[in-house]
């Protein structure tokens, strides 16, 4: 069994954000799993303007890739997503985000195992928590299984190392794994 020290800790605070995005834009926060993958998912709809994969939903303060994957931060992998509402709606960001993994999977997907996999939606603001819940309830309709995604209020969003940014990318790769669901 493993033991996570702060457990119960409270989220790491947010530490000052450079600029605030495109202009116009709104941010999404996302995990669903190896961020690689997911960010590659997002990168392809009309509207997304910027993505950066990192860590949220923690209780330390810079976590690193490392330090995440030992589990002791508390940190989910998660993609931000800039986006353009006029071109592309939170509803239609949801929609995708329930498509490209295993939402009744508890802290897994594929192969990936761990709490950093977990399935989580990191809310901005009480309309997004308000879609958020709406479109959880709507997905668990078509579903046996319960949905265990978290849907949580946004914390602080560390940018992962540079050589996470965009990893698929620049490796010639089209994603991670197939979800089979």
């Amino acid at each position: 069994m493993i033991k996570l020290r702060n457990r119960n800790a409270d989220p790491a605070p947010a530490p000052p954000f450079e600029g605030h995005g495109p202009g116009g834009a709104e941010r999404a926060t996302f995990a669903a799993g190896c961020f690689w993958g997911v960010e590659a998912d997002f990168r392809q709809i009309h509207g997304v303007l910027h993505t950066a994969v990192g860590y949220t939903g923690g209780h330390v303060a810079d976590p690193s890739y490392e330090r995440v994957c030992r589990h002791r931060t508390g940190h989910a992998e998660a993609v931000e997503v800039w986006f353009d509402p006029a071109q592309v709606s939170y509803a239609e960001l949801l929609q995708r985000f329930w498509r490209i993994h295993k939402p009744t999977t508890r802290n897994r997907q594929g192969f990936d195992v761990g709490s950093q996999y977990r399935s989580a939606i990191f809310y901005h603001d009480a309309g997004q928590m308000e879609a958020a819940i709406a479109s959880r309830d709507a997905e668990q309709q078509s579903l046996r299984r319960q949905i265990v995604t978290q849907i949580t209020p946004a914390s602080a969003f560390y940018q992962a190392e540079e050589y996470h940014q965009r990893y698929l990318e620049k490796h010639g790769h089209p994603g991670c794994a197939a979800t089979i669901r």
